[in-house]
């Protein structure tokens, strides 16, 4: 992918400008650092995320010591052209606690709650828990929950037409699940539907 420095950024009288890291898949905030030029020029050279250290007075490269990278997807500065956002695909932890953002959890965005699920399914998958449903429809395998996508997507219907709001969300929401199960059974990120809808933007749908 090719990444550009946005037109008409500003640095300030220090040469840096502040950046805010954002996760493409969740939208969540995940970190602010700064960059001056020699960073900003990295990152769109390599698509790895370069920033400057204040405290150090030395550039740095995210992930260069704990193999936690940002993949940057998009650069973009705010209205001012005094702040960059940096859109990143997040390997492991952004925060040098261990934590995936340096503003805890909190409540997720909307597309945040999304990614935490199937964040929640793959780990399910990997270590198959006693007593988890989730583990349970990974052992039966994908057969078994293609059936259950396809009872699940019949009971929206039914709720669609006859039941309450409450009951609707709450059918829609079971079937939400069940397709992220599907998603991780076959190795598809949530993340990779989310560019297909964002790519059908302004589109005749």
């Amino acid at each position: 992918m090719s990444l550009s420095i946005p037109d008409g950024l500003q640095l300030d009288e220090r040469g840096l400008v502040p950046v805010v890291v954002q996760d493409r898949a969740s939208g969540d905030v995940l970190m602010v650092a700064w960059a001056n030029a020699e960073a900003l020029n990295l990152t769109a050279a390599t698509g790895q995320a370069h920033f400057w250290s204040r405290r150090r007075a030395a550039l740095w490269r995210k992930g260069e010591t704990s193999g936690h990278e940002l993949h940057v997807r998009e650069l973009r500065r705010d209205c001012d052209g005094d702040t960059l956002l940096m859109v990143v695909d997040a390997h492991g932890p952004a925060c040098h606690t261990g934590s995936r953002t340096c503003f805890g959890e909190g409540s997720p965005t909307a597309a945040g709650v999304i990614e935490e699920l199937a964040r929640t399914i793959a780990a399910r998958a990997r270590t198959r828990p006693e007593g988890s449903y989730t583990a349970r429809l990974m052992e039966k395998g994908l057969d078994h929950t293609l059936k259950k996508v396809g009872e699940e997507a019949t009971e929206v219907v039914l709720a669609a037409k006859g039941e309450s709001e409450e009951r609707l969300a709450e059918e829609c929401a079971d079937l939400l699940y069940h397709l992220l199960v599907v998603l991780e059974q076959r190795a598809v990120r949530p993340s990779a539907v989310l560019d297909v809808l964002r790519g059908r933007r302004g589109g005749r749908r």
